[in-house]
């Protein structure tokens, strides 16, 4: 029987794993040469990954993905490169909404994730709680999702909010912004932890990756399988893209 991975020495790149749950290994850029970035990114696209995401990705692992994948993109802000070859067709919509701009690079994480893991995703940035009224154009989209996620650092009590709002699950994402007392995003993670709005779950902190996994895999299993997701996304003439902010 042939091994569900390829031994690479340095690495045992789990090649089974969209088979087994439906989204592909990624690959963590930090701590690993390009060299082996590029070695672990053939494997897997030669493994028949619909999808290949490098994140915490910087330059030269950029560079590294793109030596062995010509239709690479990247996005340098949220340091991240990815390969979509056949990404399954969207089925499911998830909300995305964070607390301030700082916010964005975790935000895009999010986004292309879920998108190669076949969603529609619908973005509204800068709706943070110290100006709350801005929350008000996003709330068709917050309750038409099938999955919202929320990001937010400082003291992250828009995750409440939306969490109070909202019949979709809540996933939460805790970042790193903000002054002193905030640790490093610990102070929004524990907010988050401790929130009083049932129905919102928590990844770590800055993990955009995990929460685009988790909210694709809600959003596609809760979806009418037989009502096309950009077409609920688009429902009163809403765009299935990223609000303007």
């Amino acid at each position: 029987m042939d091994r569900p991975f390829v031994d690479l020495g340095f690495a045992r790149v789990d090649t089974d794993r969209e088979a087994r749950q439906g989204a592909p290994e990624a690959i963590y850029a930090e701590g690993k040469t390009p060299e082996e970035i590029a070695a672990i990114a053939t494997a897997l696209l030669d493994g028949g990954a619909s999808s290949v995401l490098v994140t915490r990705a910087d330059e030269a692992a950029r560079a590294a993905l793109r030596s062995v994948a010509a239709d690479a993109q990247e996005d340098e802000r949220a340091r991240l490169a990815w390969v979509a070859r056949e990404t399954p067709t969207p089925r499911g919509v998830v909300t995305i909404v964070s607390g301030g701009t700082s916010d964005g690079p975790v935000v895009r994480e999010v986004q292309v994730r879920a998108e190669l893991l076949g969603t529609t995703v619908v973005v509204h940035r800068d709706a943070g709680v110290a100006g709350l009224h801005r929350l008000e154009p996003a709330l068709e989209d917050l309750k038409r999702a099938d999955c919202v996620v929320v990001v937010a650092g400082w003291d992250a009590a828009l995750a409440s909010v939306v969490g109070g709002l909202v019949a979709a699950p809540v996933i939460a994402v805790p970042t790193s912004t903000g002054y002193g007392a905030t640790f490093g995003g610990v102070s929004a993670l524990l907010a988050m932890i401790t929130s009083c709005a049932a129905g919102v779950a928590v990844v770590n902190i800055d993990d955009g990756f995990g929460a685009g996994t988790i909210a694709a895999r809600i959003a596609r299993q809760s979806a009418p399988r037989d009502h096309d997701a950009a077409t609920r996304a688009t429902a009163g003439g809403h765009a299935a893209a990223e609000r303007p902010e």
